[in-house]
């Protein structure tokens, strides 16, 4: 009797490991089932999001050729308020914008064009001077240090070896720690070369520096109707108050002449900006698309208006986006693209602070 009992013992716990085990493999390959089903769906959404990405990038480089391209006939130029004529060049400041071959409304697309960034192949030495003296603190700047970094500067952008006073050339560089050789040629083949110049790194630390500056084209001046919020506070002559005056203006009506500037600018500060400015376009962009995030519901959500829209609309909290560097020189052929990044840093998109500088017109 007592041995039947131990065998029927031995069962129940046989039983009882055999019901755990064959549960924990149920529970595994369930999970592992639903890990796959997870990685399809994912790789779907993923496919789907990428095609619609890459759909409104098409769009938008063809919303630039279309701008190289006549009206149609009956078609009107938009006009501000005051009834001045709007240039449609001027809509690529970086605002979100809506395109003429409409796109998933869920993808924001953002445009800017580099005749509003600071071009290092082309700013003259003077300026780079005036620059340098503003990111040390204007008036406050050591002269010393002005012209250490100006030296080395010119070196680094010159054709030769030959070390200036205070500058720095090959010996300097190759000394380092992982070395290296100057450029000796004042065209530069990216924007964050200018890190690889002794003390600009420190100089330019925190700035986002595809924002501010390019590369590209001929310009020497910034149009202050398309330029970015970090090229407008490396100008001699512009604080932030005057940045955000300048940026809320530009959404009324356009900024067309010095005149202009006069009523939002102080003389004494429109004195410094005064070599700074032009009125031209370039053929440049960079072109920022992404999947928007609806963030009207979150607290402290910021309401939106866009130059030429009447209501509001939520603002996204992207940084990064897909990004390109395209050439659009006429309606009849594709852009020249000149760099890709998935995940390109978005500028300061964000529209004129009025109210926390208090900004009337």
């Amino acid at each position: 009797m007592v041995k039947s009992f131990k065998q029927q013992g031995s069962v129940i716990i046989i039983v009882l490991w055999t019901a755990v085990l064959l549960t924990v493999l149920v529970t595994a390959m369930a999970s592992k089932v639903r890990l796959s089903a997870q990685t399809v769906v994912h790789n779907r959404d993923a496919s789907w999001n990428w095609a619609q990405l890459m759909t409104a990038v098409n769009f938008a480089e063809m919303e630039l050729m279309l701008e190289r391209m006549p009206l149609p006939i009956g078609e009107e130029r938009e006009e501000s308020e005051e009834g001045e004529l709007l240039s449609p060049a001027y809509r690529f400041d970086g605002e979100d914008l809506e395109l003429n071959y409409p796109k998933n409304e869920n993808m924001a697309v953002r445009i800017f064009d580099h005749a509003g960034k600071i071009n290092l192949n082309r700013i003259p030495r003077r300026n780079m001077q005036l620059l340098i003296e503003k990111l040390l603190g204007g008036e406050e700047a050591e002269p010393e240090q002005v012209q250490d970094l100006l030296a080395a500067w010119t070196d680094w952008t010159d054709l030769n070896d030959l070390e200036g006073l205070n500058g720095a050339e090959k010996d300097y560089y190759l000394e380092l720690e992982q070395g290296y050789s100057p450029r000796n040629n004042p065209e530069l083949d990216t924007v964050e070369e200018i890190l690889h110049v002794r003390g600009f790194a420190e100089l330019l630390e925190g700035i986002n520096l595809d924002a501010a500056f390019t590369i590209y084209g001929n310009a020497r001046t910034v149009n202050l109707n398309v330029a970015t919020r970090e090229a407008m506070r490396l100008l001699p002559g512009l604080d932030d108050e005057l940045i955000e005056t300048v940026i809320a203006y530009r959404q009324l009506q356009d900024i067309n002449n010095q005149a202009e500037l006069a009523e939002i600018i102080p003389l004494e500060n429109l004195q410094e900006l005064t070599q700074w400015l032009g009125t031209n376009t370039s053929n440049i962009y960079s072109l920022f698309v992404y999947p928007r995030q609806d963030v009207s519901d979150r607290p402290g959500a910021v309401q939106v208006q866009e130059r030429g829209e009447d209501t509001a609309q939520p603002r996204d909290s992207v940084r990064q986006a897909y990004m390109e560097v395209i050439e659009v020189r006429s309606g009849n052929a594709l852009p020249r693209v000149y760099k890709v990044d998935p995940y390109g840093v978005l500028p300061d998109t964000a529209p004129a602070r009025v109210e926390e500088y208090g900004i009337e017109f």
